[in-house]
């Protein structure tokens, strides 16, 4: 519209200037925010017209080389137009990945403060869970024994003392841990299957009977297999003794070279009503089991036995969470 009208006003010599003038910033606005193809084709009518305009109004022949000017001038407003566009698209365009990457650092730093506050929660309930369950237990006993046989209820807070000692000791490891930012700055070892035997004592002396066997050739493990099949156990045989129907449970270690099954049964029953659980104990041992690459499966058989079935493989690291194998459950 303001090539037109200038073009209608161009009637003399002495308002070349103006209108080129005129139609130069127009073209260079068009440009600048419009796409390259309508810059194009705007800036090509323009010069057109303009030089139409000044042939015929200033009364110059078309082959003028003043007339060349025109043409200069109107390719240059397209091309500097372009420039800008294309500068301000970059601009833009680097805004917009810095406004990206820290987005995706802060998504990164919740995701981290989610995964660290489910290692702690796991942690906190494998070294509470199972001693306050053997706690629970051997305070009901003393309760019922303390009138009529003092001995048994002495030897009760007994195990009651000893279940508390370990806890507050495995308490001050974690905590040691979590204080210093550095897995390992305590000297406290991590638990692993060397301490099973004692396990099994505490769970037999608060009432739970454990059948234990192993197939295959003993040997060293991996630390975070180790620590993962002792938690495995733990849990489970905790679980067996809250839950199961009867003071009984089975437990297989398999070793293979590929690695190690776990496999340890009880008979179910239906939740009894003072077994209250979360179920937090068996979503920390799936994720456990998965951050170092193996599978677990829990769940009722057709004997009515409740089951935990798992495979550690002792030949790979840890696993990141986009990678890690599908737990079944």
């Amino acid at each position: 519209m303001v090539t037109v009208v200038s073009a209608a006003f161009n009637l003399h010599a002495a308002l070349v200037a103006p209108l080129l003038a005129t139609s130069v910033i127009c073209t260079y606005t068009v440009a600048s925010r419009t796409s390259r193809r309508v810059a194009v084709v705007t800036g090509a009518i323009t010069i057109l017209t303009v030089y139409a305009a000044v042939v015929i109004g200033a009364g110059r022949n078309w082959t003028d080389p003043q007339n060349a000017a025109i043409v200069a001038w109107g390719g240059l407003a397209v091309a500097v137009g372009g420039a800008v566009r294309s500068r301000q698209g970059d601009l833009t365009a680097v805004e917009e990945r810095a406004r990206h990457a820290e987005h995706s650092r802060d998504e990164e730093a919740r995701r981290r403060v989610v995964e660290e506050r489910l290692r702690i929660a796991r942690d906190l309930h494998d070294v509470v869970a199972h001693h306050i369950a053997v706690i629970n237990v051997q305070v009901g006993v003393a309760t019922a024994l303390l009138r009529e046989e003092p001995a048994g209820a002495e030897e009760a807070l007994a195990h009651v003392r000893q279940a508390a000692r370990t806890v507050l000791a495995d308490l001050s490891t974690v905590l040691d841990v979590l204080r210093s930012g550095e897995p390992g700055h305590t000297t406290e070892p991590p638990p692993g299957l060397s301490r099973l035997a004692s396990m099994l004592d505490a769970l037999g002396a608060a009432g739970l009977r454990v059948e234990h066997r192993h197939e295959g050739e003993a040997r060293p493990l991996p630390s975070a297999v180790d620590l993962a099949a002792y938690r495995i156990v733990q849990e489970s045989l905790t679980n067996a003794h809250r839950h199961g129907s009867e003071p009984m449970a089975w437990l297989c270690l398999d070793y293979t070279p590929a690695g190690l099954g776990i496999v340890v049964e009880n008979a179910a029953a239906r939740r009894r009503p003072d077994a209250h659980g979360t179920g937090h104990g068996l979503i920390g041992l799936r994720e456990r089991v998965s951050s170092i690459g193996g599978t677990v499966r829990t769940g009722r058989d057709d004997d009515g036995r409740f089951t935990v079935s798992a495979f550690l493989p002792v030949a790979c690291e840890p696993v990141d969470r986009a990678d890690r194998q599908e737990t079944r459950t």
